[in-house]
């Protein structure tokens, strides 16, 4: 066997070994800036020898359906994962998507596992791991809660011995450290053949493109890549989503509050309002973004209220449920009726009461929207028939590592 077939697509097995890393939040300006004020010095070569453009994320531009994009190599409308947080109509309650019951496609990672090859998988927060590493042999474990790792769940263990580092705070830039260390780790005393890597957008949230705190993050990033190109790996780089100011200009957020709108023009109980940000870790984001949707108790008033909402300054789209399926590849039975946008200075929020915006230190930043949907993606090997007037997605970031990594 030289290949497999994943979702319609076709890859080769790795003669080398292959990463492909997720840098979550990784707007193009953040490389732009690290770059240009000489914290990454080994990006900076690779972006001279190497291959690179601006692809496109997955709408909505989320941690949750972009991962799981990545690591299908297919878009939500295959994959079945179009947020972090979902609305479940069967048993009317809001769920979190870190279930893999709700994947409805196989991995690559587990496909290159079933094939021999030896698979390494380590994400900063719990709640990707299960999708990640479904069906999947190999190691899988989070920096979150890498004092808990077991042969058993995890194919590993020992991994805070392993990586060297304490448990790092799930509120910090050591989360992701950990991340990347951890893959040093492995490939210095495994040596998978294939590793995916996936990190926390935490300084991102909180530090524009260019601040301190951002370069220092870019910075120990490029550490770590450097020492992971020594060990002989090709390595593709992209990210789930950018990151955008959702700011007034007094600095405070900028906010529609989208379920307190419709309950005023229709009354209570007439609408959900469902923000598919919604997660676990809410302290940087306040579960604010720039994606919501929409659930009806009159499904025929959705083309009506979808003029009515547009109209709101700060909204840039609004799509019913089978126009957003069809432009954005979404599963149509998991999106509400209405898909709402916002513009990139502006985030969506349910109702203002239940929100709750105490643990902001910083200025909102966020994203969900097209405004965020632009990405990196970077490859340390030359592609030389690389075509970059087609569109590129991160959901190639596989095709680039296995197919064309010379």
């Amino acid at each position: 066997m030289s290949s497999i077939e994943v979702n319609q697509r076709t890859y080769r097995l790795p003669e080398r070994p292959a990463i492909v890393v997720c840098v979550d939040g990784w707007d193009p300006e953040y490389v732009a800036q690290a770059v240009a004020q000489g914290h990454m010095p080994w990006l900076k070569r690779t972006l001279a020898r190497g291959a690179a453009v601006v692809a496109d994320c997955v709408i909505p531009s989320f941690t949750n359906p972009n991962n799981l994009s990545i690591v299908t190599g297919a878009p939500p409308a295959v994959h079945g994962i179009c947020g972090n947080f979902l609305y479940d109509p069967e048993s009317g309650t809001e769920v979190m998507m870190n279930d893999p019951k709700w994947l409805r496609a196989p991995t690559i990672l587990a496909a290159l596992a079933d094939a021999g090859r030896r698979v390494a998988v380590v994400t900063a927060k719990d709640k990707l791991r299960r999708l990640l590493g479904h069906r999947m042999r190999g190691v899988c474990f989070s920096a979150e809660k890498a004092d808990e790792v077991t042969m058993a769940e995890h194919g590993i263990e020992g991994a805070l011995e392993l990586v060297g580092l304490s448990l790092p705070s799930v509120y910090s830039a050591a989360l992701s450290e950990f991340v990347f260390a951890a893959g040093v780790r492995l490939m210095e005393t495994q040596r998978p053949d294939v590793m995916y890597l996936s990190t926390t957008d935490y300084v991102q949230h909180k530090h524009a493109p260019g601040a301190p705190e951002a370069n220092a993050f870019c910075h120990m990033m490029d550490r770590y890549l450097e020492q992971l190109e020594r060990a002989g790996a090709a390595i593709v780089l992209t990210a789930d989503h950018g990151m955008s100011a959702k700011t007034k200009l007094d600095a405070s957020p900028n906010v529609i509050y989208l379920q307190d709108v419709l309950d005023g023009w229709l009354g209570p109980a007439r609408t959900r309002v469902i923000l598919p940000i919604t997660d676990p870790y809410v302290v940087h984001h306040g579960a604010l973004g720039s994606y919501a949707t929409v659930y009806l108790s009159e499904p025929a008033q959705a083309e009506v209220l979808a003029a009515r909402i547009a109209a709101l300054n700060g909204i840039e789209l609004v799509l019913t449920r089978a126009a957003a399926a069809r432009r954005f590849e979404l599963p149509a039975d998991r999106i509400g009726d209405l898909v709402v946008i916002s513009v990139r200075s502006v985030a969506i929020g349910s109702a203002r009461a239940r929100h709750d915006l105490s643990g902001l230190d910083a200025p909102l930043r966020s994203h969900g929207g097209l405004s965020e949907q632009p990405v990196p993606l970077i490859m340390n090997r030359p592609f030389p028939t690389l075509d970059t007037q087609r569109r590129w997605r991160n959901l190639d970031a596989f095709d680039w590592v296995l197919n064309h990594a010379g």
